[in-house]
């Protein structure tokens, strides 16, 4: 699998933090970075960006969260898109202002390469997935939904729930995961998350 260190995952918060600063700030794209710590992070690889706004009496809320399910780009390109699209873009959220931005808790995900999951049973699936571990994505047709491996952690979902959450995301039927023609892949992520707004960043532990 796929790994960064401790300091490639700080860089990578860092860029995207001062990628959405830079563009509230100055209203352009800032440029990568030319001497990122690693070759690593000029690899191609899937990423997504969540924006979290912090209460205070310490929950998050969700501000945005958008990404690249795919290794299309170099990791560096895809976070500085990915956060700036997760800033402005997120059809759900009006754009993030400058004034929020010391509120919010940037997170960082980079995903492994979606991997098909294969049955004759679709009633299988859920026996196929680990929650907190596996990121899924439906496929129906036009309909494309995607959730990140934290998220059923965070909802308390069981595996079926997941599978229809999914669904929900994507626009279908809850149950759309039993229908023949649907496709489910799974992949893992590895995540960087600041503690608080601009402050230490970790690595989540997600566990069921």
């Amino acid at each position: 699998m796929f790994e960064l260190s401790d300091t490639e995952g700080e860089f990578l918060i860092n860029l995207a933090r001062n990628t959405v600063k830079h563009y509230l700030e100055n209203n352009n794209q800032q440029s990568p970075q030319p001497n990122p710590p690693s070759p690593k992070l000029l690899e191609k690889c899937g990423v997504f960006v969540t924006l979290s706004t912090i209460k205070p009496n310490g929950t998050k809320t969700l501000r945005g969260c958008i990404g690249y399910p795919y290794p299309t780009n170099p990791l560096i390109e895809a976070v500085i898109d990915s956060a700036l699209n997760a800033a402005t873009q997120d059809p759900r959220f009006n754009p993030i202002t400058k004034n929020e931005l010391n509120h919010i808790i940037f997170e960082l995900s980079i995903l492994t390469p979606p991997e098909l999951i294969q049955t004759n049973n679709p009633k299988d699936y859920p026996n196929q997935i680990k929650i907190g571990q596996d990121g899924l994505i439906i496929e129906h047709n036009w309909h494309k939904g995607l959730l990140l491996p934290q998220v059923p952690i965070e909802w308390g979902w069981n595996e079926e729930e997941f599978l229809c959450q999914c669904c929900i995301k994507a626009n279908l039927p809850p149950d759309s995961w039993l229908t023949k023609d649907t496709k489910l892949y799974k992949f893992q992520a590895l995540i960087f998350e600041e503690e608080t707004p601009n402050g230490t960043i970790k690595r989540p532990t997600h566990s069921n």
